[in-house]
């Protein structure tokens, strides 16, 4: 049978030479994806200071991103497949770059949310078509190391997006942290050029533009239902978007079923190891995205780090990625990915139960063993499961398989923040009703504080300043009754302003630990779950085989 060859990668019959550093841009490129999130965690309290911002608009400057980029990342994926994998990847690095310009440049909750849609449109692009290109560009010998790497990178850039935007708040404003992604697009862009192979599968019919319509409909209501219900109420809207989800999820499976060429072939969601995959997947940043949700906001507030200090402080996680990374490389081919894919979600659920601990009186040391552990559990359990979803896709769909793997990431960290920050607030606020019941500060007052952690050492800051203001007026009163009973109120309220701080303090201890203990029940209950799904070593060797097989009809 005579093989077709189109693209310079397939024509080869050696690996490409300069697949290492074509793997670096795709890295680079991976990195402002992460560092979108993760820096903007730092720079949120001066966004919101500087704007105005309620928390509302807050929670949607975060998930403006999150909704293109989960929503159109299949179709995308498709795309670039049939026409350009590096296209895909040139034109989103541009996309994205051209939003954090116009990030730079807003001044309204508007425009940030604008900006961060535009690029949440990009990383759409860009996402799929750096595993894509890494699946086309290595043999399937290497591709696990090469996975490995990619997968280290995004722990990297976890720690690295609040270290740099740290750095710049030092001096700048919150508008530098958009320009962070800038140069490393426009390297990124340049060495994609000069590195990185031309790509697209060999034999690609027509892309199924209605199935791609209808995963954008689904999967962009059922993540504007996961933001906007747990946080805001299950209003009209939510529930409207929960309909949509729902209607649009049945309604794509039956003409991905009955579709002669489907974006995507959900029959592979009946395969054990492929679904227990993808759950893991989910599962794990269901745990980091909500985990790192509520650490940043506890080292930043209650402990009092500033910007800079908390991307430091977040290091020991990047460090110890690496580290699992190096033992998931020697271990997975040596006792299967089963069981380094569940060593690792067993490591992160350890993780948040060591969390359960912290209370008012913990420190920074008591947050180390936790960061460190998920560290290493990210390591250990994330490239192998990465590995065994884009191996179910033959080479002409590769691009969706990468989209495949990262909706689930998505959706992971959607549910993540949303469900994990939901029961942390309404935890804070109970925590705090019960910490204040008694006082007599006004309801409105007590209501503000209850909001969020950032708006309770407000309402603290808030009475410390008035109570500096009445001990002033008592230290320029003349009569001495009245500068008594001013001295007095002064009083009053300075100790009313060190009992609110601490109040909120310990309340957010008590709903990081109570967080946490819900967080680790259900990445334990996944954990067991994804085990049973996943096929053992000798039942993956024959699945193995089959993808091969499938990709080599796939180019011929």
């Amino acid at each position: 049978m005579r093989l077709v060859m189109t693209e310079p990668v397939e024509k080869m019959e050696r690996p490409y030479a300069r697949r290492w550093w074509a793997l670096l841009v795709l890295c680079l490129s991976l990195l402002i994806i992460v560092m979108a999130n993760t820096a903007l965690t730092v720079a949120a309290p001066d966004m919101t200071e500087d704007l105005g911002l309620s928390s509302a608009d807050l929670q949607w400057v975060i998930d403006g991103y999150t909704v293109p980029y989960a929503a159109l990342m299949l179709l995308f994926g498709a795309i670039g497949d049939k026409y350009s994998r590096r296209g895909a990847l040139l034109l989103g690095l541009g996309v994205f770059g051209g939003g954090a310009v116009f990030g730079y440049l807003a001044d309204s909750a508007t425009t940030v949310i604008a900006a961060r849609a535009v690029m949440g449109t990009g990383a759409a692009m860009i996402m799929p078509a750096t595993l894509s290109l890494l699946a086309a560009t290595f043999p399937r010998g290497e591709r696990a190391k090469a996975i490995t790497v990619w997968t280290a990178t995004s722990g990297v850039a976890i720690a690295a997006g609040p270290l740099v935007a740290g750095a710049l708040l030092e001096h700048h404003a919150w508008t530098s942290t958009f320009l962070i992604n800038v140069p490393i697009a426009a390297v990124a862009v340049v060495a994609a050029l000069v590195l990185v192979p031309p790509s697209r599968a060999a034999k690609h019919g027509r892309i199924d533009y209605v199935g791609g319509l209808l995963s954008v409909v689904w999967i962009g209501a059922l993540i504007y239902m996961i933001i906007e219900g747990p946080h805001f109420g299950w209003h009209a809207k939510a529930l409207a978007a929960a309909g949509v989800a729902a209607v649009g999820l049945v309604l794509f499976v039956v003409w991905e079923l009955r579709h002669p060429r489907p974006l995507v072939d959900v029959r592979r969601f009946t395969d054990r190891g492929f679904a227990g995959s993808n759950l893991a997947v989910a599962l794990f940043f269901l745990a980091v995205f909500g985990a790192f949700y509520y650490l940043t906001q506890h080292l930043q507030f209650v402990l009092g780090y500033s910007a800079l200090e908390t991307g430091l402080r977040m290091l020991p996680l990047a460090g110890a990625v690496f580290v699992g990374s190096a033992l998931t490389g020697f271990l997975t081919p040596r006792v299967g990915m089963k069981w380094t894919v569940t060593a690792g979600m067993v490591g992160g659920t350890a993780a948040l139960a060591l969390l359960t601990r912290i209370d008012a009186g913990s420190s920074y040391g008591d947050f180390v063993a936790p960061l460190m552990v998920l560290g290493l559990a990210i390591g250990l359990a994330l490239s192998p499961a990465t590995d065994a979803i884009m191996g179910a896709f033959p080479e002409s769909e590769l691009g969706v398989g990468g989209a495949v793997n990262d909706t689930s990431i998505e959706l992971g960290g959607s549910l993540g923040i949303a469900i994990l920050g939901s029961l942390l607030a309404t935890s804070y606020a109970d925590h705090l009703s019960d910490a204040t019941a008694g006082s007599k500060l006004p309801a409105s007052t007590l209501d503000a504080a209850q909001d969020s952690v950032g708006a309770g050492y407000t309402v603290a800051q808030g009475i410390g300043e008035r109570a500096q203001q009445v001990a002033a007026q008592a230290a320029r009163a003349t009569d001495p009754q009245q500068a008594a009973q001013l001295k007095a109120q002064a009083g009053q309220l300075a100790s009313g302003a060190r009992q609110m701080a601490d109040a909120v303090g310990s309340s957010f201890s008590d709903a990081v630990a109570h967080t946490s203990l819900i967080g680790a029940i259900v990445l334990g209950v996944g954990t067991v779950v994804v085990a049973v799904l996943l096929p053992g070593r000798k039942a993956a060797e024959p699945a193995a085989q089959n993808a091969e097989e499938k990709e080599l009809v796939g180019t011929r």
